[in-house]
């Protein structure tokens, strides 16, 4: 599992059957930054996901890779291989909150 952050949406009119409906997002990777371990910063790397919880661009969400995105009830029958799994509230390092949402 990793945390991201979300940056977009993907459309795509052409596609395998199973897919229609399932809504795909963008997502940046983020990790601890080195410099000021007080905050979370991308990593650089993109990926497309599929949303199995309705989250939405800017959110920091959890995502899951290879055979553990096809573990949900949404995403059993479908070929993906990263999914969104939930949405953030906290992110605690060592002691100190590095992520909290504001909503």
């Amino acid at each position: 599992m990793f945390l991201a952050r979300v940056t977009g949406s993907v459309v795509a009119t052409h596609k395998v059957a199973s897919m229609t409906g399932q809504k795909l997002l963008t997502v940046d990777p983020l990790r601890v930054d080195e410099k000021d371990g007080g905050k979370l910063k991308p990593t650089g790397r993109t990926f497309v996901v599929v949303d199995a919880v309705g989250a939405g661009e800017g959110q920091v969400v959890l995502i899951v890779q290879g055979s553990s995105a096809r573990f949900t009830p949404e995403t059993k029958p479908l070929p993906v291989d990263a999914a969104i799994i939930g949405i953030v509230d906290t992110v605690q390092v060592q002691g100190e909150i590095v992520f909290k949402n504001e909503n």
